[in-house]
Formats: C-alpha cells, structure tokens, sequence
C-alpha cells in the first residue's frame, strides 16, 4: 500500500485527475461573498402608538411585550427604547444556541407578539418583527428626479416600489427594503363652518367613512352545485367615490355627501417618516441583499440585466444612480488575497529551487496547487464560501502544508543518495513519515480547534480561518502519503547520475554555513544549559515588544468608504434633522476625496458593510450618511481630522465619524449601563461618567 500509486501509473493518473475535476467544479460552483456569513443572534420589534409619549409606550407596550419575551429561555438579552409615539424592543440570543434552535425560537417570539398585541391599547397595531438585520447589502441603488424637472414624490415611490419588485424576482435576492420613499394618503378636510352648521362632528364622519367601505364578503348562497359569495360593491378605490359617500340624509330625502363639506386630496404623507438625500436631492434608496453563499459576481450581473431593463422602462423626468456594488469590492478583495497566495508560493517554490534543486522543487510546486484544489472541495461539502476569511486561512496553511511535501521528498532524495532503488526509497519514506507526519498535523489542527469552536458571531467571523487551515493540513497530509511520495519517486534521479547537473538539479552546498551549523549543535549539546539560555533571548524580546503593539483583536478594513452618524436632541423634528444633516453634508463635500455622499434621515441607512447596526426605526432625530472616497488612504487620513472639524462646527448634535472595522457588530467601543428606578438621578450619573 505504501508504493500503491508509485507502482499503478493509471491510478496515479486518475487520482491526479480527480482532483483536478473535483477542485475546478467546487471554484465554478463555491459562493463568493467579500466576507463571512454572520450567524444572525439579533431582532428587533417595532410597535408605533401614534400620539402617545414615551412614558405611556414604556408602560402600555414595551412592558407587555417584554414580559410575553421574558418566558423565552434562548434569549440572552432584551433592550427597549420607548420614544414618543413608537416602541422599539431588540432581543439577542443565547451566543451558545445551536442552528436549528435558533428558527425556532424566531417562531417562539412570533407567537409571544401575537400574545402581547390582545394585551396593547385600542389602536396600536401588531408589533412588527424582524429578524433580517445583520449584513450588509449586496447592492445599492436610488431614484431620484432629473434635474431641473420637478417630479411628484408619490411618483417617484411608486417607480420604487416597482423596481423593487423587479429586484425580487431576480434569483438569489433576498431582501429588497426602499428608504426614504413617501407613503401616500388621503387627506380629508373637514369644513368646520358647514359641519356645525349641519351638527355633524368630525367623529361622526369618520364613521360613515369607515362603514362605506366595504372591504369583507357580505355573505354565501349555498346551492346544491355550488356556494356563490356576495360582495358589497363600493369598496372605495377612487377620490371621487369618496367624496360620494353620503355623511347625512334629511327627512325630506336631502343627502349631504363627503364632497359637500370637506375637501379631498391625495398626498404623500407630511411630515415625512424618513427621507433620503442623494447628492443633497431627495430620492428613493432601494437596497437588494444576496441570499447567503452564493457568487456575488453571477448575481450582480443579474442584477444588472434586471436594471437596465428597468432603465429603459423609466419615463425621462426620472434618473437611476446606482451607488453601490459589492461584487467589485469582493473582487478587489479576493484578488489581492489570491495575489499574496501566489507569492507566498513562488517564494515556497524559489527556497526549494536553490537548495534541492529544480526537480525536488518541481514536486512540491505540484503538490500545493493540488492541496488547494481539495481544500477548495472541502470547503464547498461543509458550506463555507470563498470569502476573506476562508482564503487568509488557506495561505495561513500555506507554509504548513509544505513541510510535509518537503519532508517527504527529502526524505525519498536521501535514500536515493543512500543506493535504495526507487521503490524502496518510497516505500521506506512512508513507512517511516507515517506516523510522525500524522502527529504533526493532529497537533497543529487541535491548535486551531478553539477557533472553530468559538461560539457567536465571532466565531462565525473566524471560525473560517479555522476550518480552512484544517482542510488544508488534511489535504497536505493525504496527498504527502500517495501524490507527494510518488511524484518524488518518478522525478528525483539517482545521484550518480545527476551530478553533472549542477545547482541547478541538486541545489546549492554552503558548506561554510553548514560547518557552522553543525559546529552550534555541537557547542549546544556540549553545554545544554547556555543552548537553553541563549534560545530564551528571541522569546523574551519577542514577549517585551508585545507590549508596544497596539492592542486590536480584529484588524482594520482598507476601504474608500465610512460613514457618518448625526442624533439631535429628542423632541427635534425631522426637518431640523434634516437642515443638520445638509450642513454636514456640506463639510463633507468640501473634502476633495470624498465622491459621494448618501444621507438616510429618521432611520439608519442600509449597511453597506457587514457589521453596520440598523437600530434606528421611527426616529427622526436620527442621521446617517454613507461617504464614499478616492481611497482607503484617503479614508484613514481624514477620519480624526473630520471629527474634530464636525464637534466644532455642529454643537447642537452629537456626530459621530465612523471607519469601517472587522469583528462582530457593536454599538460602541466601550458600553456602560446604568440601571435604577429614578430617570432625573439616571440622568445626572449618566452625565457624570460622560464628563
């Protein structure tokens, strides 16, 4: 079994051959995404009660919803926020909860808010949930008026929310949200002269509003062949039935009718919820999301095909600007990754050329192309995609996975050297490597077992690197047992007749380098204690230094965007939110790298980065803008500069300059709670530890 596939050629050829096919089906087929899938832990509750301060929502809604969320044991956390008019509830799981445990207790809280909605105040709907908030969108793109063509906002909404059903029909989409779109309404106003002249009240004609639209079957006729549903007609559909609607009949017959004491309009709502500048225009921002592990390339041309043919479809006084692309961050990302790939293994390559020669240097470059080829294969069995995590892991096993090939294939030169035959030199190199090449890898893979069992989103962050660089060493290992040792045995010549080779065949001799060497092993095992000594001096300057690194568990991101968060006192309307945010708006474009800048108002923007928070629902003191750049230096240099530019010039709000970090999605850097009953004495501690 040792010289197994040194012996059969057809079984050597086809394992080769497997490989090869096995490894470029799963790079057709494996997703590619920029980054890892993050396990989604976090959802978020939203319940409006229009009119209602925030002591009246803490008491009639958040209260109740969190008491039906409390008898559900895979919750970890729950955090409110009650605000006038509207209450918004976040639960985050049990970081230790399984995959299939976590649908499920989706659907646990699901029937909780069904619960807590019979307990809320007469006219507060259902609590809306929603479990979709982690990751980044995949593409961003926004409607808006041509220039100086005036374009109605309801309009415009409408065009989004036909693309946004085109979007939804592209295959792998899945999400489409819209920001910034005007709901429309119909507005009703009452004549207060002619109502009191009448005795009608504004109640009363809000009833016969209500009564007169008839929207549920009237009744069934059931017949001996088949049941007949009636249906009322009047189902109000236009303005003018609703101005028909008749508010009060005279006993002489006399109707006065809807249109006789008030005046009827559609409008889009005012004040807006939310509104979206793009370029300092209002418009329209349509955010698409890729379903998870799929090619980001394939579906953004998908998604491009579903655009242009919208494009075509648009009438002139309307413009599609098309903001953000992921696949070309992706690309550029695992392009430059790949790169260095590439040349840690020319580098692998060029070591082995000067010091075995060109032949020993020969197998081990075949080796590694194979070895990535099955570690490729295996991540596509066990659902991981190609993305940065999962390529840094490979190249983390790049200069692990060819100690085997290099042992082996010295292994195998050297018995050649010692007058075995070909045969024998595999077979004895196997033999021998067997066991030592096992315990090798198996201690080198539990060194990264911790990774892959780290629970939560940080171990969905770097639990990639984990598997990958596992993968990899098992490849490395069966392929050093049969390819490797095969693959030596066939090229590696017997030293008699190579010799007239020269470097080139054999590698080069330093034998000054290697009398010395030989002479340090000597004086170390001569005198144990100093050899000791002397190898502590690198580690003991190595753990010195540690202390001057900057401490950072996740590394930064090298990317021409950040964003910009802008919160005004509460009871601030969303217009003041709005004035704010053009000032900032204004600051940032006179920086001369910024390209772009897109502003989501009264709610967060959709995250072009995957640990973005998306927790601001209703609230129109709320800011957000997301800034693109000439590039990622231009970023970094401008970060700190515009912070303090923006603490100076905007003192009414507190702004926030945010670069985009790797890791798991949190709030802050550094979170302090303070918890108590009294709100006046929570607010003068809360100032203390600001101060």
């Amino acid at each position: 079994m040792t010289t197994l596939f040194y012996r059969d050629a057809r079984l050597f050829a086809l394992a080769i051959l497997l490989i090869l096919a096995a490894g470029a089906s799963a790079l057709m087929t494996i997703g590619r995404q920029e980054d890892p899938t993050i396990t989604n832990l976090f959802a978020t509750v939203v319940t409006p009660f229009p009119g209602a301060d925030p002591a009246r929502v803490e008491a009639q809604v958040t209260e109740k919803i969190e008491e039906e969320l409390r008898e559900i044991p895979e919750i970890d956390e729950i955090t409110s926020v009650s605000r006038a008019g509207i209450s918004v509830v976040t639960v985050e799981l049990s970081e230790f909860i399984s995959d299939t445990a976590i649908e499920q207790a989706w659907s646990e809280i699901r029937d909780a808010l069904d619960d807590a909605a019979v307990n809320l105040p007469p006219g507060v709907p259902a609590p809306d949930f929603d479990d979709d908030r982690v990751g980044a969108f995949t593409a961003i793109m926004a409607l808006q008026a041509r220039p100086g063509i005036e374009t109605n906002d309801a309009i415009l909404a409408r065009y989004a929310d036909m693309l946004q059903d085109r979007l939804r029909a592209v295959p792998g989409t899945k999400l489409v949200e819209l920001y910034g779109a005007q709901d429309e309404e119909i507005s009703v106003t009452l004549d207060r002269t002619k109502l009191e002249s009448l005795g009608l009240t504004a109640q009363s004609v809000a009833g016969a509003i209500a009564s007169a639209d008839a929207k549920v079957r009237a009744g069934v006729v059931r017949g001996e062949a088949s049941d007949l549903l009636i249906e009322v007609e009047g189902e109000i559909k236009a303005l003018d039935r609703l101005r028909a609607i008749p508010v009060r009949q005279g006993e002489d017959g006399r109707i006065v009718r809807l249109g006789d004491i008030a005046t009827v309009k559609r409008d889009v709502r005012r004040p807006p919820a939310s509104l979206a500048l793009i370029g300092a225009r209002e418009g329209v921002l349509i955010a698409a999301r890729m379903d998870d592990d799929l090619q980001v390339d394939a579906w953004a041309g998908r998604i491009a095909k579903a655009l242009d043919g919208f494009e075509a479809d648009m009438p002139g006084g309307i413009v599609l600007h098309r903001l953000f692309d992921q696949s070309t961050y992706t690309s550029d990302r695992l392009f430059g990754v790949l790169t260095n790939m590439l040349i840690g293994m020319g580098l692998v390559v060029s070591v082995l050329l000067i010091t075995l020669g060109w032949r020993a240097a020969l197998v081990v470059a075949t080796v590694i192309p194979l070895a990535a080829l099955m570690s490729v294969f295996g991540l596509q069995l066990v659902g991981i995609p190609i993305h940065q995590m999962s390529v840094t892991g490979l190249i983390v096993a790049l200069g692990l996975l060819v100690d085997a090939a290099i042992v082996m294939t010295d292994e195998i030169r050297k018995k050649l050297v010692g007058g075995l035959s070909r045969l024998e030199a595999v077979d004895y190199a196997v033999r021998r490597l067997f066991a030592p090449l096992i315990a090798s890898t198996v201690t080198t893979v539990l060194a990264f077992v911790p990774m892959v069992l780290l629970p939560g989103p940080a171990g969905d962050f770097v639990g990639a690197i984990a598997i990958a660089v596992i993968i990899m060493l098992f490849s490395s290992l069966i392929l050093a047992m049969t390819i490797t040792s095969a693959l030596a045995g066939l090229l590696l010549k017997i030293p008699g007749k190579d010799a007239r080779g020269g470097w080139l065949a054999n590698g080069m001799s330093f034998k000054r380098l290697e009398s010395a060497f030989h002479g340090s092993l000597r004086v170390a095992l001569a005198h144990p204690k100093l050899a000791i000594q002397f190898a502590l001096i690198l580690p003991i300057i190595g753990f010195g230094a540690f202390l001057t690194l900057k401490p950072q568990f996740f590394p930064g991101v090298d990317r021409n965007q950040f964003y910009v968060q802008v919160k005004l006192p509460d009871g601030s309307a969303i217009r003041a939110s709005e004035r704010v945010a053009r000032r900032v708006d204004n600051i940032l474009k006179a920086e001369p790298d910024i390209t772009d800048v897109t502003w989501v108002i009264g709610e967060s923007a959709p995250a072009f980065y995957y640990n973005m928070m998306a927790n601001q629902d209703g609230v129109p003191t709320f800011a957000e803008a997301l800034v693109t750049t000439t590039s990622a230096r231009a970023t970094e240099a401008m970060l700190d500069r515009l912070q303090r530019s923006l603490d100076k010039d905007v003192p009414e709000a507190r702004v926030i300059v945010r670069g985009l970090v790797q890791g798991p999605p949190v709030d802050a850097p550094v979170e302090i709670r303070v918890v108590g009953h009294s709100l006046a004495t929570l607010r003068e501690i809360g100032d203390e530890i600001r101060q």
